[in-house]
């Protein structure tokens, strides 16, 4: 799989009328939110990876990794502080990722960052069902975040 396949994936579960908020948020069409989605999957992804790779954050992402890939359902409460109560602690991780990747994105295609920002927290949700979903056909900590986001590991 590819981090193209994991975007094709999120602009599927975004559907055509959140792909069409989203373009009224960045006030273009669908193809140039299509684009900024892109381009926004891709940052979370790569901030996805780089949080797995650092010593202070790599456990939190092993152990989301883990909760999602896992037959036993997320536990509710204190694990779903991490931001959207129903998301575990996947939904925690990215939530803290989803600035830095709209920093990023916000540099490379000139939009306002604020705006970006609030682009991708319409996204995460999404990005956590695809992240999900993907992981619902993995054993119990076989495979990994790599093999759930596609594409190879940084």
């Amino acid at each position: 799989m590819s981090d193209e396949s994991f975007q094709d994936d999120v602009l599927t579960e975004l559907g055509d009328d959140r792909l069409q908020e989203i373009a009224g948020l960045l006030g273009t069409d669908a193809a140039g939110a299509q684009e900024v989605v892109g381009s926004s999957v891709s940052a979370l992804s790569g901030e996805l990876r780089q949080a797995a790779s650092e010593p202070h954050s790599a456990d939190e992402v092993r152990e989301a990794v883990e909760e999602a890939t896992s037959a036993e359902p997320p536990l509710q409460g204190v694990a779903g502080f991490g931001g959207l109560v129903s998301g575990g602690l996947m939904a925690g991780v990215l939530g803290k990722l989803a600035k830095p990747a709209a920093n990023a994105v916000a540099k490379k295609t000139g939009l306002p960052p604020a705006t970006v920002s609030r682009a991708i927290e319409l996204m995460v949700p999404v990005v956590l069902a695809v992240i999900t979903k993907r992981a619902a056909g993995k054993k119990a900590g076989a495979g990994g975040l790599g093999d759930i986001l596609g594409g190879p590991k940084k």
